[in-house]
């Protein structure tokens, strides 16, 4: 079986892509393997990395402004567009995929687009609740649909008769396996609840800001762990936010702040609450691990689409969703008082996220893998 996958732009469309080709072939190691993707990208370096050969492929995005660099990205963007069929299908002759996987991002048009003109079944995994614009394309010709929920279904405009399959998102056996003993443990943490928050690794001005006023609640009290993080952007803010509210970290020994995490499986399962963004693959990891959450989607992606994330956890009563436009401190931290005070508060929550959790993602993808490739053997 000769399987060519391509998905880029972010790390939330290049790791599903890794992840169904780490499963593929731990089931089928005879399997040959392929990446396509843009050579300037987040792929290039994590595709090699992870062990698997990448073919380039020039693509770009296109910008909804009209300011001058926004046309002359455009007119960069255009030109990209003339030859990315041509050198996709190049790509595909050369390496003759018995299937071609996409996992969203721009640089998957092309190359699935080219698979399908050509005859070779395509599959195409959907992470987000909206879908994104390149998978709406591509799903109304492709021969498996997968998606993280149900819900992204109602925003497809499918053939009738298409396969979908809700498969969820692929979450890091480390995050699943990690137990909250062995992480207090670890992070030489007692048994009082803790908050865990974080905006990514540039940070995020707003979950600083609500993270501070979190903690201006419930340190003077001492009775609450917090880990934070800043992010890059955050080194000199999240310090003026804390002293605007009078609080020097240094006094309270329940809080761990640093600029970045990098053990999250720990801190993950240590965590009683977390607060975050609603990107799909944190929101599948919080369903796995079973965590009541506080999530306040990015207002500045595509579509919206971390609102429409949030929305399918919220509406569940898996999370509390705060829009950045709409913060009310009052209100949340009213909402925090009750959960830290009413026995099982965040347990019931958590137990909610849990219900929505997928953990076979990987085997349901690669049955639909082995069903189209032995179909066309």
């Amino acid at each position: 079986m000769r399987v060519l996958l391509v998905g880029g732009g972010t790390a939330g469309h290049i790791n599903p892509a890794l992840a169904i080709a780490g499963a593929l072939k731990e089931k089928a190691p005879d399997a040959a393997f392929l990446f396509a993707g843009v050579p300037t990208g987040m792929e290039y370096t994590l595709v090699p990395k992870a062990g698997f050969e990448i073919a380039p492929i020039e693509v770009m995005g296109f910008y909804r402004g009209i300011k001058p660099r926004d046309i002359s990205h455009n007119l960069k963007a255009l030109k990209c567009l003339t030859t990315a069929g041509s050198r996709a299908k190049r790509i595909i002759r050369d390496f003759a995929p018995d299937i071609v996987i996409g996992t969203g991002g721009y640089v998957s048009g092309p190359v699935v687009l080219a698979a399908q003109k050509l005859g070779i079944p395509t599959l195409i995994h959907e992470q987000n609740a909206f879908p994104g614009v390149t998978n709406k394309l591509l799903a109304r010709r492709a021969d498996a649909i997968c998606l993280a929920v149900e819900r992204a279904k109602e925003h497809m405009d499918l053939p009738e008769g298409a396969r979908v399959i809700v498969t969820g998102n692929p979450v890091r056996a480390e995050i699943m396996q990690k137990t909250r003993a062995k992480a207090r443990q670890e992070l030489q943490m007692d048994d009082a609840p803790c908050i865990l928050s974080f905006g990514g690794s540039l940070g995020a001005r707003e979950i600083n800001r609500i993270a501070a006023d979190l903690i201006a609640w419930h340190a003077p009290a001492g009775k609450i762990n917090h880990i934070h993080a800043y992010g890059k952007f955050g080194k000199d803010q999240f310090p003026r936010f804390l002293a605007e509210r009078g609080i020097d970290p240094a006094k309270y020994p329940r809080l761990d702040i640093r600029p970045y995490i990098d053990n999250m499986d720990t801190c993950l399962a240590a965590a009683d609450l977390v607060v975050c963004r609603a990107g799909a693959i944190t929101l599948s990891e919080l369903e796995v691990t079973g965590k009541a959450s506080v999530l306040i989607p990015s207002p500045n992606v595509a579509e919206n689409h971390q609102y429409h994330n949030a929305k399918v956890l919220a509406d569940h009563g898996a999370a509390i969703l705060v829009e950045e436009a709409k913060y009310d401190r009052d209100a949340l931290l009213s909402e925090m008082e009750q959960l830290f005070s009413e026995t099982g508060a965040l347990q019931r929550l958590g137990e909610k996220a849990r219900e929505l959790a997928i953990t076979d993602t990987t085997d349901r993808i690669c049955d639909e893998v082995f069903r189209l490739t032995e179909k066309t053997a």
